[in-house]
């Protein structure tokens, strides 16, 4: 039980965060300091009567044990196993009274979850992906959802959340490439600052994912070593996690598995320390992504024992071992007695660990475990599944659509064939609760998931189903009957792709990387048989990555790309089919031709590209960017008199955008700086800035971009960033591909002044103003 301690500073709320945590520093013991940086795994007891019964099991540890001297987290109390909301709540809420009731200050846990494709809880709403959320290129839309999630994890008693991943993919066949925004840092950097903002303005902590390099792992291989030049990560990598830091504002960082150069992440006091802290100026706490620090030791040989690795990992800057006492326990303690790590370290990582708690309120006397009553906890409700249905909508991406085959209209028959069209899973990305904790039959998925069978056959009464084959392994037996149903049909709807899972249980997902890029199974046969009856065939793909569409594909009359559209895709996909929804999705990733070449983004300079000196030519099937719609839209360039840019200035270009259709849409703009002649070799054209613009049919919009030179920065050769003076272009384009070659409008510009040095401070964001016009 508590004994009688100094309570009034650390307890003071008039005090700062900062001065509250520096009281209490010195009152605690070395076990009592080590304890807070610590997490335990362990999952609530569905009888809401505290943790899990077996939870030595997971944890290692008696649960008396750990939380003697206090404890800084608990891992993951609601995503280990399905526990009905209001049990959990209830669940977690005796855990932490055990937990303040047990340790001599009574400070209780910070609690943590996963939320990237919504709160990782059984019965909660799933979302979209975040390939999803980018090839929505709708930031606000992401900021309210991540509201909302954030807002049912505080409900629940959850303070922190580990998202959003601002991650660049870099090799499609990376199995977490689904968990990504995109391959472009901007659109990247973006949506991710704005997910940041929806979490954080909802009162939870929103966690960076992961710090960094982790997603150009050679050959798209989970933790395999990195091997980049510093520009590829200070032009690429970094910027993202910069832009979610400034312009969102996270409380959190999660260093990367990866190994950049032969130094782990977890190890790398310049990257955790130097860059993040001292140059970057962030005050938060970095917590260790799961048992990376034992990999410094048992994966990584960097470290001899437990003890070297935490003393690794506390030097570098993480302040957090998580999921579970590990390293930061009995071998932090005796090392630090020996006389082996400084408790200078510990005491600067507690710093931050107690300064975090006094910001929300866990260090407040009148604390409470929840903010409402548990019976208030409900996680997936009717304004939740909305906002994901119309993320879903936004986010489907129709790439291809000749000769009128989409929508689908009235009378004519289809057939709905392919192993994914009645998978509810299929909608669903690794890290929603049902994928990544795995089946337990006897509770059932939790929440209402609509297959695109089930959502379409409500709009089309007569279709025809037939699997085909399944999602993995090697049976054709099921093809000619798929081919026997498209021959009978007018149009066939053709779903193939992916089953999320983790380390091995699917196609895609953490620990799901791909050999190549060719479809899961024997998903590519079916699809060949499929187009070789001469039907008109809808090719769906609902898929965590992009998938090789080359020319055995171009048969296909209509291809629809839907990234792991949520629990309300199947919906979304329905209705973007026939017609009930204007497609307005723009791809984040380019869709490549050939499975077997090495993936490249297409943030390539020229011999990364088509070349006469190569074979091989690695031009995508469908470019970053890429999306159609059901009306059209005519772009007009509008002369802003711009000609010279200043180094240090800004400058203003712009463009109107009419629907020239007979329907609303969505059109959006993006534009592209093409740098000509650079100190180093530069991408021929990269996104700087994008607007999605809603237009009534007929109605027209002036967008205006208001471009700093900051922009049109990049790593020189000495290793700094830098504006160049010198001839550039603006490119108003409708994809990355319009933009090398432009077909809508190149502006043409002079960088005037000398060569500029930036820092963190430089200007990150272009701005975009639209100004609509009426029908006419």
């Amino acid at each position: 039980m508590r004994g009688q301690v100094p309570i009034d500073k650390w307890r003071d709320t008039r005090l700062t965060a900062a001065e509250r945590a520096e009281a209490l520093i010195p009152l605690m013991t070395l076990e009592e300091k080590i304890a807070q940086l610590v997490g335990v795994w362990v999952g609530a007891d569905a009888s809401g009567g505290g943790v899990a019964p077996h939870q030595a099991d997971m944890a290692g540890v008696e649960w008396s044990d750990v939380i003697a001297h206090g404890l800084g987290q608990l891992t993951r109390p609601f995503g280990t196993a399905p526990v009905d909301p209001v049990a959990g709540a209830r669940s977690l809420a005796a855990s932490q009274a055990q937990i303040v009731a047990a340790s001599r200050f009574g400070i209780p846990a910070q609690v943590h979850e996963e939320c990237l494709t919504g709160f990782a809880a059984w019965r909660a709403t799933v979302y979209p992906t975040p390939l999803s959320w980018g090839a929505s290129f709708d930031p606000e839309l992401i900021e309210e959802m991540a509201g909302r999630i954030g807002r049912s994890m505080r409900a629940a008693g959850i303070h922190q959340g580990l998202s959003p991943v601002v991650d660049v993919t870099r090799d499609y066949r990376w199995g977490r490439t689904e968990e990504t925004i995109g391959e472009d840092p901007y659109l990247v950097g973006t949506v991710g600052a704005a997910y940041v903002r929806g979490l954080e303005g909802s009162g939870v902590v929103a966690t960076l994912k992961h710090f960094a390099g982790y997603s150009a792992s050679r050959g798209g291989r989970n933790h395999a070593p990195v091997h980049m030049g510093r520009r590829e990560l200070a032009d690429v990598i970094l910027p993202p996690f910069e832009m979610a830091l400034r312009l969102g504002g996270p409380r959190s960082v999660m260093n990367s598995y990866a190994e950049i150069d032969g130094v782990p992440a977890a190890a790398d006091e310049s990257l955790l320390t130097g860059l993040l802290r001292d140059e970057w100026g962030f005050a938060g706490t970095v917590v260790s992504d799961y048992f990376a620090i034992r990999f410094l030791q048992k994966l990584q040989g960097v470290a001899a024992d437990a003890a070297d690795a935490a003393g690794l990992a506390l030097r570098a800057g993480i302040d957090v071992e998580l999921p579970t006492v590990d390293t930061f326990g009995a071998p932090l303690i005796e090392a630090v007695k020996a006389g082996q790590v400084d408790e200078a370290l510990i005491d600067r990582a507690l710093r931050r660990v107690l300064t975090q708690k006094a910001e929300l309120g866990l260090l407040d006397e009148d604390w409470r475990p929840l903010p409402g009553e548990p019976e208030d906890v409900r996680l997936d409700d009717e304004e939740s599944q909305e906002l994901a249905l119309r993320l879903a909508r936004e986010s489907i991406v129709l790439v291809r659509n000749t000769g009128g085959v989409l929508p689908l209209t009235t009378g004519r028959r289809v057939a709905l064939v392919g192993p994914v069209a009645d998978d509810p899973m299929a909608m669903l990305g690794c890290y929603a609760f049902p994928a990544h904790v795995g089946p337990h039959p006897e509770h059932g998925l939790g929440i209402d998931i609509p297959s695109l069978r089930e959502a379409l056959g409500t709009l089309i009464p007569d279709l025809t189903y037939v699997p085909g084959c399944d999602i993995t392994g090697d049976d054709t037996s099921g093809i000619a009957a798929a081919v026997a149903a498209a021959e009978e049909s007018d149009v066939c709807v053709l779903a193939v792709g992916d089953r999320a899972g983790l380390f091995g249980r699917g196609t895609s997902g953490e620990g799901c990387d791909a050999a190549d890029l060719r479809l899961p199974g024997v998903q590519s046969e079916l699809v060949r048989a499929v187009l070789a009856t001469g039907t008109p065939v809808v090719l769906v793909l609902l898929a965590g990555r992009p998938y090789a569409l080359g020319p055995e594909f171009d048969a296909a009359a209509a291809v629809v790309y839907a990234f792991f559209p949520g629990q309300r895709g199947g919906q979304a996909l329905a209705e973007v089919l026939t017609g009930a929804v204007n497609p307005t999705g723009r791809l984040p990733v380019s869709v490549p031709r050939d499975a077997g070449g090495l993936p490249a983004t297409y943030l390539s300079p020229w011999l990364g590209r088509r070349t006469e000196v190569s074979s091989v030519d690695p031009t995508p099937a469908y470019s970053f960017g890429h999306g159609l719609s059901y009306t059209t839209f005519e772009w007009e360039p509008l002369d802003t008199g711009a000609a010279e840019w200043p180094v240090d200035g800004e400058v203003t270009v712009a463009v109107s955008v009419r629907n020239t259709g007979s329907r609303a849409g969505a059109e959006v703009v993006q534009l592209y700086l093409h740098d000509p002649v650079a100190q180093t070799t530069r991408p021929v054209v990269r996104l700087v800035g994008y607007a999605r613009v809603p237009l009534e049919a007929g109605q027209a919009a002036r967008v205006e971009f208001t471009v700093p030179a900051d922009a049109a920065s990049f790593t020189g050769v000495r290793g700094r960033r830098i504006v160049e003076p010198g001839d550039v272009e603006l490119r108003f384009a409708r994809s990355s591909s319009d933009a090398a070659t432009p077909s809508v409008a190149a502006v043409p510009l002079r960088l005037t002044g000398v060569e500029r040095e930036l820092g963190h401070d430089r200007n990150l964001l272009v701005t975009a103003r639209i100004t609509r016009e009426g029908a006419g």
